[in-house]
């Protein structure tokens, strides 16, 4: 197989693509090529198109990488033939037949909700004053702030998009957890890691890790790259 030396990052809902830098600018100093999906979080549809036109630019096999909701983007849109492995931050694993909306209708015993706002338009938000707690606990104040306040309504659309194939099962699957996220409880992330089969880390560590503790992330973007082609 090709050397993997192209990853696709692909931001999860109230955030964009902005929130990558610190792994993107890890793998660029590692010689990796790097893609960063802007997509709109409006059409689950649409959104796995963009993430294609994204590995469809890059020159080689592609470590596909997805934070958050983007779990599901990267679980339909890893079906590419260019796609080698799918790497999971703080994410959604969804099957065929499963959207974000089916794994997340039944809240996890004990674990506090996230702070969403009644819908909008079509549209789900934050609330700005919970959002740093919930979402980005671990960094600097201003810097959370700064996120709850620009970041981006997630349709509805795409919180129901169905799955219709699951890529993971075809496809090599790793996976972090940061065991202090308070949007999608470690909990549940086991659980959807375990059925994955995916080799998974854990770490320290809230929602916004991939934004927190890039190097981490970045690391674990190598190792499955380098498992993909040894």
């Amino acid at each position: 197989m090709p050397a993997a030396r192209n990853v696709v990052l692909v931001h999860g809902a109230f955030a964009d693509g902005s929130g990558w830098e610190g792994v993107y600018q890890a793998l660029r100093a590692d010689g990796f090529g790097v893609g960063v999906s802007q997509h709109a979080t409006i059409s689950f549809a649409e959104d796995v198109k963009t993430v294609k036109r994204v590995i469809a630019a890059q020159n080689g096999p592609v470590v596909l990488v997805g934070h958050s909701y983007a779990g599901a983007v990267i679980t339909e849109a890893g079906n590419d033939p260019n796609v080698v492995a799918l790497v999971y931050i703080n994410a959604f694993l969804p099957d065929a037949g499963e959207s974000v909306a089916l794994l997340t209708k039944d809240p996890v015993p004990g674990a506090p909700p996230p702070p969403l706002l009644p819908p909008q338009d079509g549209f789900l938000s934050l609330d700005k004053a919970k959002f740093p707690a919930a979402f980005a606990a671990d960094l600097d104040p201003a810097r959370a702030a700064f996120m709850a306040d620009s970041q981006l309504p997630w349709g509805l659309e795409a919180v129901g998009g169905v799955i219709t194939s699951a890529a993971w099962r075809s496809k090599p699957t790793w996976a972090l957890i940061a065991t202090e996220d308070m949007m999608i409880p470690a909990v549940a992330q086991r659980l959807m890691t375990g059925r994955a089969g995916a080799k998974t880390t854990e770490v320290a560590g809230s929602h916004a890790i991939y934004v927190s503790q890039p190097a981490a992330v970045a690391k674990l973007i190598v190792t499955a790259a380098k498992a993909v082609t040894s």
